[in-house]
């Protein structure tokens, strides 16, 4: 006879008949791979914790790959990307943000190092080809995801080599021409991309001629031209825009004679261009903005938009901040600058409650200075675009870029984009638009939900300390030596080990070990992604348990109802 006790049953297996379930009412455990925060805030489309999880695994050439599925340029980006996703990091909350572009520049340089191969195949020789006016970034992340969806890429670019801004407009130090060079070679090598230099729009090609030929053509000529620029209608003879004076030091090598200069904006043109008049023996150097330099009490919305490693190294290197303020007139001797008045500016709200930047009264004061250089911004050339910019930008009907019949834009050519890593980004969002409407559906988004710091469970997760990437001291700074150093492989594989795979499974087997009514159940094939750990909710009494002691939140507690008419 079988006795029952207050316990259990005395006999092996007959609890089974004690259908625990039963007790349920309100809620019950699900799988959700939601959305880690670095993946959510990545301009790329990267998912971090996907290719941290490869190199938890010591896989450093799968974790390229899972990377390059959505940036093909990990070694440019690791290095000149202001990186928001180490700012979304959870671990921030514990220890500090994971170094994330010093392993994804790893990851790049060591991709070109062995010559691991793009995970692409050649297109079809019949496949649809699109037309791609510029090389840039954006350019060329919209022929590289061209090709991974089985399309075609021509590209036409004006100039003499690949690049765009990259090579441009940004100084060796931050992103040495060997590194740029070497992922570039690879990129246009690709299968089924074919780059056609000095092929200028307006003059040896046209939008209507392409369009007509092509499945698609896609406007990514970036933003060449500064706005102009004056205080008060006031200009002085020596004038000198931001981005031309840059891309003239970058081909020879120089810059006007100057004590004292103002570089007036808040971008990384402006920081570009104090460090290296700094360096070019400038006396003082002064970076006046409308932004805010970080701090803990700023708003987010307010930081000054630069990489955060280059506004460091700027203030290493004895560049004056004057933040919350602009220049509001200009002290002129003829025709030439001998002084600027600076005046503070204040957010006040405007029509609508949108609060907007004012000048606030009694805190003008005049500086000398020889040079004022405008940092403003700039703006896409017309030529050749037959009336499709306006207010200076190419401005999209949606966020697919879509400008009309198989027309699109991408990339800092739209107007609010800004970042290489947002024109790569849009490179794949295009061509995935592009994709499925010549398969006759449209776009779709990742509407995934993001995982939160308070989604985890802490308890789990070691203290460890950050990588930290080496730097050339100030004094050895030059205008050719790369800045900051390269964190190597043995730290790239322990910082893999702080990644908190936010939102997703670690088969750490909590929930199947703390789990009182034994309602998880795990299959005899290994996964990593959760899919090995079942749910018998006939014995489960939807206690929580498991949702409270996993450790990546992926195991969230979903009311019954809810559950059954998803």
């Amino acid at each position: 006879m079988t006795i029952l006790t207050r316990g259990a049953y005395g006999e092996p297996g007959t609890s089974l008949a004690f259908k625990t379930g039963n007790w349920r009412s309100t809620e019950r455990p699900v799988h959700i791979h939601a959305k880690a925060p670095c993946h959510a805030a990545c301009p790329a489309g990267e998912d971090q914790q996907a290719w941290f999880a490869k190199l938890q695994e010591g896989k450093a050439e799968e974790a390229w790959r899972v990377l390059v599925a959505a940036n093909p340029m990990p070694g440019v980006t690791g290095r000149v990307c202001p990186h928001p996703c180490e700012s979304a990091c959870n671990r921030a909350a514990l220890d500090g943000a994971l170094a994330i572009h010093n392993v994804e520049r790893w990851l790049g340089d060591e991709a070109v190092k062995h010559g691991w191969a793009y995970p692409v195949d050649a297109p079809a020789a019949d496949a649809p080809t699109v037309a791609i006016i510029g090389a840039g970034p954006g350019g060329l992340s919209a022929a590289y995801h061209a090709v991974r969806n089985g399309l075609r890429a021509t590209i036409y670019e004006a100039g003499p080599e690949a690049g765009g801004l990259l090579r441009s407009a940004i100084p060796r130090t931050r992103l040495p021409r060997e590194a740029l060079d070497a992922e570039l070679e690879r990129l246009c090598a690709l299968p089924g991309i074919d780059v056609r230099f000095r092929q200028r729009l307006g003059r040896d090609v046209s939008v209507e001629e392409l369009r007509a030929e092509h499945a698609a053509v896609l406007l990514a000529p970036g933003c060449q031209e500064g706005w102009e620029w004056s205080v008060s209608g006031a200009v002085p003879a020596d004038h000198h825009e931001g981005l031309a004076l840059l891309k003239e030091f970058m081909d020879h090598g120089q810059f006007p004679s100057a004590r004292r200069v103002i570089v007036h904006g808040g971008g990384n043109t402006a920081i570009d261009l104090c460090r290296l008049l700094k360096r070019s023996g400038v006396e003082e150097v002064t970076l006046v903005t409308a932004s805010a330099l970080p701090g803990p009490d700023t708003d987010p919305a307010d930081v000054i938009n630069v990489v955060p490693r280059e506004l460091e190294e700027a203030l290493e290197e004895e560049v004056a901040v004057i933040e919350h303020a602009t220049v509001n007139r200009l002290v002129m001797r003829g025709s030439r600058i001998t002084g600027a008045e600076i005046v503070s500016l204040k957010k006040v709200p405007g029509p609508g409650g949108r609060k907007k930047r004012v000048s606030f009264e009694g805190t003008e004061r005049v500086v000398e200075v020889d040079m004022v250089i405008p940092c403003i911004g700039e703006r896409v050339d017309p030529e050749g675009l037959n009336g499709l910019v306006k207010r200076g930008y190419l401005r999209p009907d949606d966020a697919w870029g879509t400008l009309g019949e198989k027309l699109y834009a991408l990339g800092d050519a739209r107007g609010d984009r800004g970042t290489v890593a947002e024109a790569i980004g849009d490179g794949a969002r295009v061509i995935g638009a592009i994709t499925a409407r010549l398969a006759g559906a449209e776009p779709l988004a990742d509407g995934r939900a993001e995982m939160p710091a308070s989604g985890l469970n802490p308890t789990y997760y070691e203290r460890l300390p950050k990588a930290k990437a080496p730097k050339l001291p100030i004094e050895d700074r030059t205008f050719d030596t790369e800045i900051e150093g390269d964190i190597g492989g043995t730290a790239t594989m322990a910082e893999a080990q702080r990644c908190l795979s936010c939102g997703d499974c670690l088969a750490c087997d909590n929930c199947w070990t703390f789990c009182p009514d034994n309602a998880v159940i795990k299959t005899v094939e290994l996964a990593r992604d959760g899919s090995h750990y079942l749910f018998d909710l006939d014995f489960c009494k939807g206690c929580g348990l498991c949702a409270a002691e996993c450790p990546t939140g992926y195991i969230q507690m979903q009311p019954e109802f809810a559950v059954e008419t998803a």
